[in-house]
């Protein structure tokens, strides 16, 4: 593992909190830590759940979203800023107004659990694209939010991925990772759009359902991202990170594995 120590960068997590460990913000501070990075934490819902269901789940009021961003910018030198589960419009709102001018957004933009629970209501999907995709310095849907976020029928072959990867760009997104984790065929490809074009990051595809992989992926890169890498490398340290943090997950005892970043990376000076 990559010790933090004084000198380490840090990175926020925006989101909820996962009672069973494997996502969230729970995911998000063991995969900061895992990658050297002092992790800080925004968080906007407490959820009951498990990686088989999620039972229920509770928005916290705006101004406690507020004043956890209020403070961690306060005291932190902090510039990169994740977010996953934003529960409402009036957070999503708020988040968008709270964060520093110069902050870099990696927004993975959580609607569904892994399990199938919606975590953000279809009423406030305007909201998310009006007031957070536009301050993104990432966006990072799997495909079924890429449609979803695009209004297209289906985001599955090369060339509705890189139609949907434009859209959003248009949509004020400085770049995009759509990510083919539930795609087909042998191998999971994510493909990063941006003005200057189209990159391909292939990895294992895997036959079962793992919980957490969004927010593993989207906090890695963010780690790389604070630690200097430019965004294509930080992207594809990430790919590889997340296949370990599969390879090693954990499970309990419904068997439904969790994705775990906190498995040994060694030290190799933030170079997955």
């Amino acid at each position: 593992m990559n010790k933090v120590h004084a000198g380490s960068p840090c990175a926020c997590s925006i989101g909820g909190s996962d009672s069973g460990g494997g996502a969230g913000i729970q995911a998000d501070i063991k995969t900061f830590s895992s990658l050297g990075v002092w992790g800080l934490t925004v968080i906007t819902a407490v959820t009951a759940q498990n990686p088989k269901k999620v039972l229920a789940y509770w928005p916290l009021p705006h101004d406690a979203v507020r004043m956890q961003i209020e403070a961690v910018v306060e005291e932190y030198d902090v510039k990169y800023f994740k977010t996953g589960m934003l529960a409402n419009g009036g957070i999503i709102k708020t988040v968008s107004e709270s964060l520093p001018n110069d902050a870099r957004l990696v927004l993975d933009p959580v609607m569904i659990s892994t399990s199938g629970a919606t975590l953000l209501d279809k009423n406030d999907v305007s909201a998310l694209l009006e007031n957070l995709i536009p301050l993104a310095y990432l966006l990072t849907p799997n495909l079924n939010e890429a449609a979803y976020i695009t209004g297209m029928d289906s985001v599955k072959t090369r060339e509705e991925i890189e139609k949907a990867g434009q859209l959003m760009l248009d949509l004020g997104a400085k770049a995009v990772l759509v990510k083919g984790g539930h795609g087909e065929g042998n191998y999971a490809t994510d493909i990063l759009v941006t003005d200057s074009g189209l990159t391909e990051f292939r990895g294992r595809r895997y036959p079962f359902e793992v919980h957490g992989t969004g927010c593993c992926m989207s906090a890695a890169i963010t780690s790389f991202l604070a630690s200097g890498l430019k965004l294509q490398e930080a992207c594809a340290n990430a790919k590889k990170f997340i296949e370990t943090a599969i390879n090693q997950g954990f499970s309990g005892k419904s068997n439904i594995m969790s994705v775990n970043p906190s498995f040994e990376t060694g030290n190799y000076n933030n170079k997955y």
